[in-house]
């Protein structure tokens, strides 16, 4: 575990600046050239840090009050790439004439703007204090700037926090104040992305600084393996805590750790001499619902608390799903249709009903209809509803239509690209009039309701082959969400882990185990979302409360990860008591047990405790 790298001194952060811009072919006349973004990518760089602003002025600004009483001060946000997103404060001190350098999209890198705080902060990848005459470019001199960058859960730049002014800033004080600040938005990133499902260790060196923002952070699983740390960890412990045991770093076994009180401060000391205070935080438990025992009002059955989505929920750190979260929280009262993209399996149904438990429709019905699932004579009267004896077979009393019963709320539109053509052009009349006319009926109701579609096909595709009505498509499509396949997702072990959660029975603590996730990891899931609760809900049904391991998972799951045709590998002659030979064959086939266990002619499970007799 390799420590922190020591920090530059100041004077050789600012010398090699210099360096860097007259490599850059800048003098101290040229001007800074900020490189501004055209409108159409200012609003794509807004977009994509749509959070990372949001967590800064909604969960971190507000403590740092303070600086902004300063009338000359004025913070910005900027992102990896030393591109202004926004800014709070006063603009007045600002030179006219460089008054575009301080709009979002302007570059404050070296190479267009010389030595300056977010610039240099950037390049040497740690705080920094940027006086008056330290300014690379003179144009810059009006102003001096403090920096700190902002790092994300694996330790890599995201964006950089300045705060800057026309007057004299005390180096210390305003240093150490944005360090503050932006150590502050590393930990609620940090806290945002796991929602609380895991263990959370608070560390400083006294109680009376162990609510600081400045403490050790600590993220760990049932198993004690750190899942994410703040710097400031890495700092007080000096090791870089990535994937490292928590029972390593401290005098302390996992069960004793887990077991200490919840908010209540308790001593730890180090593998070394060293000794912190500390505060746990368990993962957050579903609340307990009493069972009541009278009879509901309505026929229809009461709704759980538990079964509610949030859109938090929806991803664990994967760019292009929190991507598409924003997009669509932006439009959840907007009358913009949205169309969602993705391959069977990918949590369609699930993203939308997220949306609109946290809509302003969320108390009404929402209704979901699979066009694919309903034979083509009678979608049309599923939807729009007929009248009485309409056709032979219709029920006496008529039906009121999917569409009618999703009147004030959602109706959710999946695989629309099975939809026949004749109910597509039904369809657009209902979205052009807000009108709905049963089968068989002159009558025309009106709906208010949020339609929002669904499809594993390329609808322009279908549009070109005439399969697809253009002018149904780009009413559905006003914005087109793409969901990734899982195999493609970068949160997939945060993912797994929730979905052991939600399967799990309240006795079933022990977790999965690390060969498991390292086998889900490799798995092309091909069924997606849909796939792992299958295999999660089988697995956890076998393990019962130990921990999951390869032997509790469906034969069916080893298909896609087979090695090689079974006819063509010869069977072995190996002596089931011999451990080792069996250790030997297990590595030589890639530590693949179903495929073992067929050369051997036996079942997996029988290897399985073969091998583990032996541990």
């Amino acid at each position: 575990m390799a420590a922190p790298a020591p920090p530059l001194s100041h004077d050789a952060i600012v010398q090699t600046s210099w360096q860097r811009c007259r490599a850059f072919g800048l003098n101290h006349q040229s001007a800074p050239a900020f490189d501004q973004l055209p409108a159409a990518g200012i609003e794509q760089l807004l977009d994509s840090h749509h959070s990372l602003v949001q967590t800064t002025h909604q969960e971190v600004l507000p403590y740092y009050e303070n600086i902004l009483s300063n009338s000359n001060c004025l913070i910005m946000l900027a992102d990896h790439q030393g591109q202004v997103l926004t800014s709070w404060g006063t603009q007045r001190f600002i030179e006219p004439n460089l008054a575009r350098g301080f709009r979002a999209g302007a570059s404050w890198m070296e190479r267009s703007s010389g030595t300056n705080a977010i610039g240099t902060a950037l390049a040497c990848e740690q705080a920094v204090h940027i006086e008056h005459d330290e300014h690379f470019l003179k144009a810059n001199r009006f102003m001096t700037g403090s920096a700190a960058p902002i790092f994300d859960a694996e330790r890599k730049v995201i964006a950089v926090l300045d705060v800057s002014s026309d007057s004299y800033l005390p180096p210390s004080h305003t240093l150490g104040m944005v360090k503050m600040m932006s150590q502050t938005v590393e930990n609620r990133l940090i806290l945002n992305l796991f929602h609380g499902q895991h263990f959370q260790l608070t560390f400083n060196t006294g109680l009376n600084n162990l609510d600081s923002q400045w403490a050790g952070l600590l993220i760990f699983d049932e198993s004690g393996q750190v899942l994410s740390a703040n710097r400031r960890a890495d700092n007080l412990l000096g090791v870089r805590l990535s994937r490292v045991s928590v029972e390593s770093l401290f005098k302390v076994s996992l069960l004793e750790l887990i077991n200490q009180p919840d908010g209540l401060p308790f001593a730890l000391q180090t593998s070394g001499r060293n000794r912190f205070q500390c505060l746990l935080k368990r993962p957050k438990q579903a609340p307990v619902q009493a069972r009541v025992f009278t009879e509901p009002k309505s026929a229809e059955p009461p709704v759980k608390a538990s079964n509610a989505i949030s859109l938090n929920t929806l991803h664990f750190g994967d760019s292009r799903v929190e991507k598409a979260v924003r997009q669509a929280e932006r439009l959840l009262e907007k009358d913009i249709p949205l169309l969602i993209h993705g391959e069977t399996g990918v949590g369609k149904e699930v993203f939308v009903k997220a949306l609109h438990q946290a809509s302003s429709r969320s108390k009404q019905a929402f209704i979901a209809v699979n066009c694919a699932a309903i034979p083509a004579e009678l979608v049309e009267s599923e939807l729009f509803g007929y009248e009485k004896g309409a056709f032979t077979g219709a029920n006496q009393k008529g039906s009121i239509g999917l569409i009618r019963k999703a009147d004030k709320g959602t109706l959710f539109l999946d695989e629309i690209g099975d939809m026949p053509l004749p109910t597509q052009a039904r369809l657009l009349r209902v979205l052009q009039e807000r009108c709905v006319q049963p089968v068989g009926s002159s009558e025309l109701f009106p709906v208010d309701l949020r339609i929002i579609s669904a499809t594993n096909r390329s609808l322009r595709e279908q549009v070109q082959l005439g399969r697809f009505r253009e002018d149904l498509y780009y009413r559905i499509g006003g914005l087109t969400l793409e969901l990734p396949p899982l195999r493609e997702r970068s949160d997939k072990e945060a993912l797994f882990k929730r979905l052991w959660e939600q399967h799990r029975e309240p006795t079933q603590w022990a977790g999965l185990s690390r060969e498991v996730l390292e086998l889900f990891e490799r798995h092309p899931w091909p069924g997606n979302l849909r796939q792992v609760s299958s295999v999660m809900q089988v697995a956890l049904a076998m393990a019962e409360e130990q921990p999951v391991r390869s032997e509790h998972l469906p034969d069916d799951f080893f298909v896609d990860l087979e090695m090689e045709p079974v006819e063509s590998a010869p069977p072995l002659g190996v002596d089931l008591n011999d451990i080792e030979a069996l250790n030997r064959e297990l590595k030589a086939a890639g530590g693949n047990i179903s495929h073992l266990a067929r050369r051997l002619g036996v079942s997996r499970n029988t290897l399985y405790k073969r091998l583990r007799q032996a541990e």
